[in-house]
């Protein structure tokens, strides 16, 4: 064949592939081998697109990733996967959480009334009815990891929720979670550097209030903190952990010297030292492991008397014992009980920690309670728990106290719950809380409220 009549018939042959149809070749389109060739590479091509779910880890796409934090759509089925970032040299995050709207009927005021912490002392239009609607509980947060090597893996998490105070319907966010952790595996332990949870009083009950029953039996919050945790294997399936930490006190503002209003917590010039020593196992349920604990803190607060560094040193300090226990294979029980002193800042004390009605001698106020709780996991999508929850203040501690203006000195505070807690689907939730609030005032009769609670939850 001549030259130029090759040259033609290529030609008219990358015409003709040009312009085939994207979806393939017309039904009374010949198909040579090479066309065939070619349409099974591209169709393989886009099948493995299809199939990739993971960003590529290779140096080249971590460089884009770098740039852009490349977003990696979840895989569909049933329960979403969290969406994960890819932010380059190994670290990904995993974007979580939830939005919820939860709405609240009380027969007489609940303290501060989104979330319940005490009833509010009869008189002043207390004791009437109120309703309250917020979103405030809804949470955002990431969990972050890597990159990590032989030895070490490194994580992290950063969470906020919209109960910073602000206006009903232009809440400020708050930050609950801030820290990194950085685990050898190999000695089985951790370092936690950032704002968590307090080792004291870890367990939480299984109420549907935002508030998890604080003031009313349950201690222990978030504090800034630096954490260590050693883990021993103790038999085949039991585990026992130590964990020490030093965490930020925070105090009142000191009131007692009207010239000096820092914190006294900050003013101690010391941390407050938290410890726990946690032992797992298996009890009455095999494949169900059970807990016992021991917890504890100790930490200072410098209270001035005078404008001239004159001050007292007072003491906050707490025991705790917690117990989670399997009963059966969907009856699950935990408790706690603390004592302790100058428990306000773990909201132990129904919210008071020291008497300063005398300003020349401030002094702690001892507390002792603790909770007990029942879930049952009625299936896979439903659970009902019932509980109960109590806060004692040491009546003589109290004498004299001087609380805010609006507020009344708080002698006993207990309440009642049961809830069902349901999964219409894996990600929209419904909940029932019914509980009871009966709260005990100094030279005050007694304050009594029922509290209807519902929530309804998406998350993701």
């Amino acid at each position: 064949m001549k030259t130029g009549k090759k040259l033609h018939y290529s030609l008219l042959l990358a015409v003709s592939l040009l312009a085939a149809p994207a979806a393939g070749f017309a039904a009374d389109t010949p198909e040579t081998v090479e066309m065939r060739i070619t349409r099974l590479e591209k169709e393989l091509a886009e099948l493995k697109a299809l199939m990739k779910q993971k960003p590529d880890t290779t140096p080249a796409a971590a460089q884009v990733a770098t740039a852009h934090a490349v977003a990696v759509p979840a895989a569909k089925s049933d329960s979403r996967e969290p969406l994960s970032v890819s932010l380059g040299a190994g670290v990904k995050a995993q974007l979580y959480g939830f939005a919820r709207l939860d709405a609240v009927w009380e027969s007489g005021q609940i303290y501060p009334g989104n979330i319940a912490l005490w009833a509010q002392p009869q008189g002043m239009g207390r004791n009437d009815g109120e309703w309250n609607l917020t979103a405030g509980a809804t949470r955002l947060g990431f969990n972050l990891s890597g990159p990590d090597t032989e030895k070490i893996r490194l994580s992290g998490n950063i969470e906020i929720d919209f109960t910073g105070g602000g206006t009903e319907n232009n809440q400020n966010p708050r930050m609950r979670h801030a820290y990194l952790k950085a685990f050898w595996p190999a000695s089985d332990f951790s370092i936690v550097a950032g704002q968590t949870w307090d080792l004291v009083g870890s367990l939480l009950p299984f109420t549907d209030d935002p508030a998890i029953m604080w003031d009313a039996g349950n201690i222990g919050g978030r504090h800034p903190q630096l954490r260590l945790t050693k883990g021993f294997k103790t038999g085949e399936k039991s585990r026992l952990e130590v964990a020490v930490a030093a965490s930020r006190t925070i105090g009142e503002k000191d009131i007692v010297s009207p010239t000096y209003t820092s914190d006294t917590g900050r003013d101690a010039g010391m941390p407050t030292i938290q410890g726990r020593i946690a032992l797992s196992g298996p009890v009455i349920v095999d494949s169900k492991p059970a807990t016992i604990a021991v917890s504890g803190h100790y930490g200072q607060e410098q209270w001035d008397t005078d404008a001239n560094n004159t001050h007292k040193t007072l003491d906050t300090w707490s025991c705790n014992l917690e117990l989670s226990l399997p009963l059966s294979q969907k009856l699950l029980f935990a408790g706690e009980y603390f004592t302790g002193s100058n428990l306000d800042d773990f909201y132990g004390g129904i919210g008071q920690g020291v008497n300063y009605g005398d300003p020349k001698k401030p002094f702690e106020i001892q507390s002792h309670g603790g909770w007990a709780a029942l879930k049952y996991f009625a299936s896979p999508a439903t659970t009902v728990s019932l509980g109960a929850g109590i806060d004692d203040p040491d009546n003589t501690d109290l004498v004299g106290y001087v609380p805010a203006s609006t507020a009344k000195t708080r002698t006993l505070n207990r309440t009642i719950f049961a809830n069902v807690i349901t999964q219409v689907t894996p990600n929209f939730i419904l909940g029932f809380q019914l509980g009871e609030w009966i709260t005990d005032y100094m030279n005050l009769p007694d304050s009594h409220a029922v509290r209807a609670q519902s929530s309804m939850t998406y998350k993701f």
